[in-house]
């Protein structure tokens, strides 16, 4: 390929990206809308990785999410942004598990574990409460993982743990107020009860014993860590786009 062609290519997809960025911020952030799905698909056909889930150049970063966290059982709220209770967000882990928290960012830290064969495959949301019950505080839910590639485009994906924990500007006596007390809530109607069990017989849940008194964390592990397959559909030095299992796109912008 002449450096010409190298240049025509390189602008095609700058053009490209700028496409799927105008879109995302057109219909906020939804990656089921038609012209994302057709910028995404403009976008594939002029990628250059080949194999991108062995592309440890352009996989090791920190990825922020651009397009909307719209996973399953949230609602999209007045301003945009979207609403999850605790317990969606975790593993039904984290009392109180029904306390409604907005997203404000997501990220994931990608990097090489010193095994040389896993990477992490962390996924950190950064969130407020929302419920009227409690005093505003800032959090981070943080769901531990690792991945590697079982294929050129896709990589096997399990979570093995999760820590909540407060933001540096929340008030600390509030945030152990809230949280403070992980016992089983007495107020779980049986259906909850009943997941919350065979998720922790499933996945070997084993909770923290309480809260760390210093920096209000709390942390669970999983003895048996469910594994997904994450199909990487774009990737290069400024963006990934991602599918998983049940077919959620997400795009996610490098940060430098």
């Amino acid at each position: 390929m002449t450096s010409q062609h190298m240049a025509v290519d390189t602008e095609k997809r700058t053009v490209a990206k700028t496409a799927l960025r105008e879109a995302l911020a057109a219909c906020g952030g939804n990656t089921k809308d038609r012209s994302v799905i057709t910028a995404i698909e403009n976008l594939q056909s002029l990628n250059l990785t080949t194999a991108p889930a062995r592309s440890g150049k352009f996989m090791d970063s920190e990825w922020l999410l651009i397009s909307a966290p719209n996973f399953p059982q949230g609602e999209q709220l007045a301003d945009g942004k979207f609403a999850y209770t605790l317990g969606r967000l975790a593993f039904n882990m984290f009392q109180p598990t029904e306390l409604k928290v907005a997203i404000d960012r997501v990220f994931q830290p990608v990097f090489l574990l010193e095994n040389g064969e896993q990477r992490t495959h962390d996924i950190v949301v950064e969130f407020t409460t929302i419920d009227k019950s409690v005093p505003q505080l800032a959090g981070i839910v943080r769901n531990q993982g690792i991945c590697h590639p079982i294929g050129d485009t896709v990589l096997q994906v399990q979570f093995t743990g999760g820590i909540l924990a407060p933001q540096t500007s929340t008030n600390i006596d509030e945030w152990k107020a809230t949280f403070g007390e992980q016992r089983q809530s007495a107020k779980r109607n049986w259906k909850e009860s009943l997941m919350s069990g065979f998720l922790k017989l499933m996945f070997g849940l084993v909770s923290s014993e309480a809260m760390n008194p210093e920096t209000g964390e709390i942390s669970f592990t999983m003895k048996r860590s469910p594994k997904g397959r994450l199909e990487i559909l774009y990737l290069d030095e400024e963006l990934r786009i991602t599918r998983g299992e049940r077919g959620t796109v997400l795009v996610c912008d490098r940060q430098h």
